[in-house]
């Protein structure tokens, strides 16, 4: 039994260091965002990876210093434009550009203005600038600088695009370190999530995949402590930005 409690200690020692390393390495990029964001007059930034497949792709917003305004924030963002943002990543690297609904609310990127693409309408009550970033698979997406009047030179425009792929990258990077090899879902627990993030219970999966509930909360629980999650909402939602699930 003492044996059985110092395991236990020396693992939550573990899961300790594991959070106090992630959480370190959230507020560097943090503070990176940060210092880019003052380049050019914004006063939030906000990540955006894509997910899905197909037909079936939509903006998730991972890392944000919106505070408590940002589901809200990211909600209106991904329902004003995120069509077009999914269609231009697809077609373009050039930064996207729109002005906000306020009067004096615009983005402006001087003598690159041909060579942006710049959002119709004043949807939004921020202007903005985001930096689209292809690297395959689960890293693309952009990095959003917002504000009241946004105005970048060329050569920040350039540097902050290039240090965008750098904050993605290592965005990347982190999910796949969190992931080990050893760690990767089954196909089992990945039809459980799919189910349980398309809104069925357990008794539902369990009927659906011919298990007893007990099997299919044993693979839901199972997908939860390899995908370092505290709930089963959480490990929905980290199988969605690392591409298991759609």
């Amino acid at each position: 039994m003492t044996h059985f409690l110092g395991g236990g200690r020396i693992e939550d020692d573990h899961k300790q260091a594991r959070q106090g390393t992630r959480a370190a390495r959230a507020a560097t990029l943090i503070t990176r965002l940060q210092a880019m964001q003052r380049q050019i007059n914004a006063k939030h930034f906000a990540v955006f990876r894509l997910n899905g497949k197909g037909t079936v792709r939509k903006l998730t917003c991972v890392l944000d210093n919106w505070g408590l305004s940002a589901e809200a924030n990211a909600h209106d963002l991904v329902g004003a434009y995120g069509e077009e943002l999914v269609a231009h990543l697809d077609q373009s690297l050039l930064p996207v550009l729109w002005n906000g609904s306020g009067e004096h609310q615009a983005a402006d990127v001087s003598e690159l203005a041909p060579f942006a693409h710049r959002l119709k309408g004043r949807k939004l009550p921020y202007s903005g600038i985001a930096f689209p970033v292809r690297l395959g698979a689960q890293g693309n997406g952009y990095v959003v600088f917002a504000g009241s009047y946004v105005d970048a030179s060329t050569e920040q425009v350039v540097d902050l695009h290039g240090r965008s792929c750098m904050i993605m990258t290592d965005l990347l990077a982190a999910d796949e370190k969190r992931l080990a090899p050893a760690e990767t879902l089954s196909d089992r627990e990945i039809a459980c999530l799919q189910m349980a993030g398309d809104g069925h219970i357990s008794e539902e999966i369990a009927e659906r995949m011919g298990l007893s509930v007990h099997t299919v909360n044993a693979y839901l629980g199972a997908a939860t402590t390899k995908l370092d999650s505290v709930n089963r909402i959480q490990a929905i939602a980290k199988a969605i930005r690392l591409g298991y699930i759609s």
